[in-house]
C-alpha cells in the first residue's frame, strides 16, 4: 500500500468529509479533528500497514505514523479534505484546558528546528574553541579570529534575538491571520529602539517610561509576551475584515492591526506577562535544583506523562527562556534519559517477545526513541504493554537523578536521545 493508498483508506475509516472539520500533522501524528468518535473505525485504521496505533485526545484523533511517513501521508490526505463537498458546517467543541495546550504546542512545532539547529550551532562553536580541542593542532583561543567568531555569534544568536517574530508569526499562522503581519509585529517587540529586557535588569540600559509610570522595554528572547499579543491581534485583524469594506481592506487592515497589536504588547501583555515567564522560570528551575538530584528524579520520572496527555509542549516555553537568558537548557539532558529508557524498554520487548510481529514493529520504534521521538515507541508498544511503561519511567527517573546531581545541562533543545547529548 502506497502513501496515497494509505491516506484515502485513513480517510475513508476516520469518516470522509461528513466526519471530518480538520487535520494537521506533528513530528510523527496525523491529527484529525472530528465531529463524530463513534464514526471512526480505530480497529480497522490500526491494522492498516504502517499504522503503529492511534488515541484521542483533546478532540483530535491522532494516528500514529512515524517520522517521515506521516509528512508524505499528510500530503496525500489534505486534497482529500480541499476536494470534499461536504457543506456541513464544523461543531462548536468547548475550548478545554488540554485544547489549549495543544494549541500552544502547534504554534511551536515549526519553530523547533530552527532552535535545534542553533543548539547545535553553539554546542558546535562551543566544542571546536575549548583550548582543549584546539590544542590538539597546535593553537589556543587568542589564535581564533576574531572575523570567524563574529560569524559564528550570527549563527547562534540570530535566532534568540529574533524570538518573538518567529512566535508571533506562527500564532498569527495558526489563528488565522496573516503571517507577515505576525512577522511584522514581532520584530517590532525586538525593535533597537527599545532598550533590551535583560540589559535594563542588569543597569545596562535604562527602560522607556510612559504617562510617568510604565517602563517599556523590548521583549528578545521572550516567548509570552510574542504568543498573546499574536492571538490578540490576529483575531482583531479577523474581526477588521468583517467590518471594513472591501475596498480599504488592503490600506486598513493592514494598519489597525499593526497599531493595536503595538499597543497592546506594549503597554498590557508585554509587561504582564513577561513578569509571568520570569516567576515560572524560577518556579522550574527550583525544581531542578531541588537537592539531592530530587528534581530530576521527578521530572525524569513524570515527565513522560505529559507527552501521554499532549502537553509536553508546554515546556518548550521554559527551555526557550532558559536558553534566551542563560544559554542553558537544564531540562534537555533529563528529558534525554526518559528518552533512552524508552528507547531501552521497547528493545527489550522487541527481543523478548515470540511475536514476530511485534519484533517488527519494536525494533524500529526502539531507533526512533533512541533517536529521540518516543510517542511511536510509547502509543505503540510500551503504553499497550503497561509494564514496560512503567519500568521507562522508573529508569527515565534514575536517569533524571543522576543528570541532575551531576549538574547536566545543555546548549540547544529540541534534540534528545543519542542527538541531544552534542547539546550537553
Amino acid at each position: 500500500m502506497n502513501d496515497k493508498e494509505l491516506a484515502k483508506k485513513i480517510y475513508d475509516l476516520v469518516g470522509g468529509s461528513e466526519n471530518i472539520d480538520s487535520a494537521m500533522h506533528c513530528a510523527t501524528r496525523l491529527r484529525v479533528m472530528v465531529r463524530d468518535k463513534s464514526k471512526v473505525k480505530i480497529k480497522e485504521i490500526e491494522n492498516l500497514p504502517k499504522v503503529k496505533g492511534s488515541f484521542f485526545n483533546a478532540g483530535q484523533y491522532q494516528i500514529i505514523l512515524g517520522t517521515g511517513l506521516v509528512d508524505k501521508v499528510y500530503d496525500e490526505f489534505v486534497p482529500l479534505l480541499k476536494g470534499s463537498s461536504s457543506s456541513g458546517e464544523p461543531t462548536k467543541k468547548k475550548f478545554s484546558f488540554k485544547q489549549s495546550i495543544r494549541v500552544f504546542g502547534d504554534v511551536f512545532v515549526p519553530i523547533i528546528p530552527v532552535l535545534v539547529a542553533t543548539g547545535l550551532f553553539i554546542g558546535l562553536r562551543g566544542l571546536l574553541t575549548q583550548n582543549a580541542v584546539l590544542g590538539l593542532f597546535g593553537l589556543t583561543t587568542q589564535d581564533v579570529p576574531t572575523q570567524l567568531l563574529k560569524f559564528t555569534q550570527i549563527l547562534t544568536d540570530t535566532a534568540f534575538s529574533f524570538l518573538p517574530a518567529l512566535v508571533c508569526w506562527s500564532t498569527f499562522k495558526i489563528f488565522g491571520g496573516t503571517p507577515v503581519l505576525g512577522i511584522v509585529l514581532g520584530l517590532m517587540l525586538v525593535n533597537p529602539i527599545l532598550p533590551n529586557a535583560y540589559d535594563v535588569a542588569q543597569h545596562k540600559a535604562i527602560a522607556l517610561i510612559f504617562f510617568n509610570f510604565l517602563k517599556v522595554t523590548g521583549y528578545q528572547g521572550s516567548v509570552l509576551p510574542a504568543f498573546f499579543t499574536g492571538i490578540v491581534a490576529s483575531k482583531f485583524e479577523k474581526w477588521l475584515k468583517k467590518v471594513i469594506p472591501d475596498s480599504l481592506d488592503l490600506i486598513l487592515r493592514s494598519f489597525f492591526t499593526l497599531l493595536f497589536g503595538l499597543v497592546v504588547a506594549l503597554f498590557v501583555l508585554g509587561p504582564i506577562f513577561h513578569g509571568v515567564e520570569e516567576w515560572v522560570l524560577v518556579a522550574v528551575s527550583a525544581l531542578i535544583e531541588m537537592p539531592f538530584g530530587i528534581g530530576g528524579f521527578l521530572y525524569g520520572c513524570f515527565g513522560q506523562l505529559l507527552g501521554i496527555l499532549g502537553i509536553h509542549h508546554i515546556l518548550n516555553l521554559l527551555e526557550i527562556n532558559m536558553l534566551a537568558q542563560f544559554h542553558w537548557d537544564y531540562l534537555n539532558p533529563i528529558g534525554t534519559c526518559g528518552n533512552i529508557a524508552e528507547a531501552g524498554v521497547v528493545l527489550a520487548v522487541a527481543i523478548k517477545t515470540a511475536s514476530n510481529k511485534m519484533k517488527q514493529i519494536a525494533y524500529p520504534l526502539a531507533l526512533s526513541a533512541a533517536l529521540g521521538i518516543t510517542e511511536p515507541a510509547v502509543f505503540g508498544v510500551s503504553l499497550r504493554l503497561v509494564r514496560p511503561f512503567v519500568c521507562s519511567m522508573i529508569a527515565g527517573g534514575i536517569g533524571g537523578f543522576f543528570a541532575s546531581l551531576f549538574h547536566l545541562k545543555a546548549t540547544g533543545m529540541g534534540l534528545t536521545g543519542i542527538p541531544g547529548t552534542l547539546l550537553t
